[in-house]
Formats: C-alpha cells, structure tokens, sequence
C-alpha cells in the first residue's frame, strides 16, 4: 500500500517490478500536511515565521499554521493500518514523518518524546507481531528495525544558518512540501 503522493509511488514502483505485486494507493499514508508552510523551503519558513519555525524545530506541534497534527496524522494512518489483511507481511510506501507517528502509535510511544527520531529518505521501520497477545488481547508489535536501510552512509540534512542541529521528525515534510 503506497502513500498516492509522487515519491511514494515511484518508490512502490521499484518495489512492483521487483516483486511482480501490485501497490495499491491510498492517501491515508501521504506526509504530514504543513498548511501555510506547504511550498517552502525550509529557509524560507524560517525567515517568513520565525516564531512558528523555533516551535516547530523544538518538536512541538504548531497548530496555527493550519497543517496536521501528529495526532491525526496518526488517526488517519491507524484507521489504515487496522483495515490492512491479515497476512504474512505487508509493504506500506509512505513518507518520514507518516511513517513516525504510525510506528509510535503501533508501539504505544509517547508521540512528544520522539525515542525513534526520523527515517531517512529510502529507509524504514520494520515491524512484526509479538508472540502473544496484550493483556487485553489486542495485537502486540515489536520494532525490528528502524532507519534500516540499503548498504551505505546515511545523507544528514545539511543544517541551514542558525541551525541548532536538532532536527524535527518532520524534517522530510518539509523538505518535500517545497518540492
């Protein structure tokens, strides 16, 4: 299942020809939508916000520029995740910070600590089905992998002036929406 969105499918894409299935796309899995911000760079958010851009870089969710929150991100990508067959193994093509919230929220992590930090592009999680079910009895997962990824050095975002270094787990979003 592949995010409709033009990176995603060109990634479902490769992944088709090289296993002969089918992706289907859903716009459950796009990238977190950054409302006001969506068509600039990262630079240009900065200077035009700076406020905003400070809150944003520290983690924090800005809801006044009309974008998602991780919250529904998640709600969103869970109503997604609970509608997917029950089979061996399943392929979502969706982007970092979609990718982020839905791992945290499978895993039961808290989505204001971010422990699991952001995919780089081609990079993902790996999730299985623990063993036994919660005390509840709903289905555990355990992370198998996060960040993995094809032999070879992972490219950094390349800080821009004034960068603190730390770098938001919706990096790619915004990085994409100036695309």
């Amino acid at each position: 299942v592949t995010s409709d969105l033009q990176r995603a499918t060109a990634t479902a894409a490769a992944l088709e020809a090289a296993t002969g299935l089918v992706a289907a796309p859903d716009p459950r899995l796009r990238e977190r939508s950054l409302g006001h911000w969506e068509g600039l760079t990262r630079d240009e958010v900065e200077a035009a916000y700076p406020e905003e851009f400070a809150q944003w870089r520290a983690g924090r969710n800005v809801t006044r520029r009309g974008g998602e929150t991780r919250e529904q991100v998640t709600v969103r990508t869970r109503e997604l995740f609970a509608s997917l067959p029950d089979v061996p193994a399943v392929v979502l093509v969706t982007h970092s910070a979609t990718a982020l919230a839905l791992t945290e929220a499978v895993l039961g992590l808290d989505h204001e600590r971010h422990i699991l930090g952001p995919l780089a592009n081609c990079h993902w999680s790996e999730l299985q089905r623990a063993d036994s079910p919660a005390a509840d009895g709903s289905t555990q997962w355990r992370l198998r992998a996060h960040n993995a990824g094809a032999p070879g050095g992972i490219v950094p975002h390349l800080p821009s002036a004034g960068d603190t270094g730390v770098d938001s787990p919706d990096a790619e979003a915004l990085d994409a929406a100036a695309r």
